[in-house]
């Protein structure tokens, strides 16, 4: 097979499946271990991925933070305020970057609890709350996303405990694999789910399957899942087949599985 015809299908398989290791290309594509390296040299020196330890990822571009949090407001409020019914007051959660996170910020004015977060919009929608404890993690200021990110986060979070994560993602593959589009971000991610007892994940249905190329985590680490998607949708069955809650919304057509 020529080269050109490897780098094709090398970058179609990180389209459609996120990660992928040097021996999964090598026996898809029917070629040596030494060859998939080469090739993955030549399309991270073009730019066309980033190589990972024993693989290749795809990083694609999310849009501002100011941007999304524009998108299909109707549907993450509806989210947010099915979510919000999940926590009792006294309890600690975790608050991760995500837009419809966000909206849950609003959604807790007048509670009495402790809120930890790396989402700067967070910070400033719970900041004058006066009976929410607010901890804003450490890290970098990554202006476009809205939060704060890198080896101090996941150290904060390394020193925390909270009842309960609520989180977002960038897709939801049908084997129920939580995606993000940026590798830097899921260190921090997968930090919070530690340092958490429950994990929800807050999706509308645009994220079925959404994008991303990196893996956060799995069914076996999720709680709980609240979405608009509909009853009949494959991702939601097996995720409910795994154990996890499934919530549905009010514009679904039932409420949970």
């Amino acid at each position: 097979m020529l080269a050109e015809r490897r780098h094709q299908l090398i970058l179609q398989a990180l389209r459609s499946g996120g990660t992928a290791s040097v021996g999964d290309l090598a026996e898809q594509l029917d070629a040596s271990a030494a060859t998939i390296r080469r090739d993955l040299l030549k399309l991270e020196a073009d730019g066309r991925l980033a190589r990972v330890h024993g693989g290749a990822v795809i990083e694609e571009d999310q849009p501002p933070f100011n941007e999304a949090a524009e998108v299909q407001v109707a549907e993450k409020d509806a989210i947010a305020a099915e979510a919000a019914t999940m926590i009792e007051d006294g309890q600690s959660i975790i608050l991760d970057s995500g837009t419809t996170v966000h909206r849950l910020a609003l959604q807790l004015h007048g509670r009495r609890l402790t809120v930890i977060t790396n989402n700067l919009a967070v910070y400033d929608e719970l900041n004058d709350a006066e009976n929410i404890d607010l901890m804003l993690l450490g890290g970098m200021v990554i202006r476009e996303s809205r939060m704060l990110d890198g080896f101090m986060a996941e150290d904060n979070l390394r020193q925390v405990h909270a009842d309960w994560l609520f989180m977002g993602a960038c897709g939801l593959r049908p084997g129920g694999q939580v995606m993000d589009t940026t590798v830097a971000e899921v260190p921090a991610r997968r930090a919070m789910i530690t340092a958490s007892d429950k994990v929800v994940l807050l999706a509308d249905k645009s994220k079925f399957p959404g994008t991303g190329m990196v893996k956060i985590c799995g069914p076996e680490d999720l709680d709980a899942l609240v979405t608009n998607a509909s009853e009949d949708d494959a991702t939601c069955r097996t995720l409910s087949e795994a154990g996890v809650r499934v919530m549905l919304t009010a514009s679904a057509t039932v409420n949970s599985y």
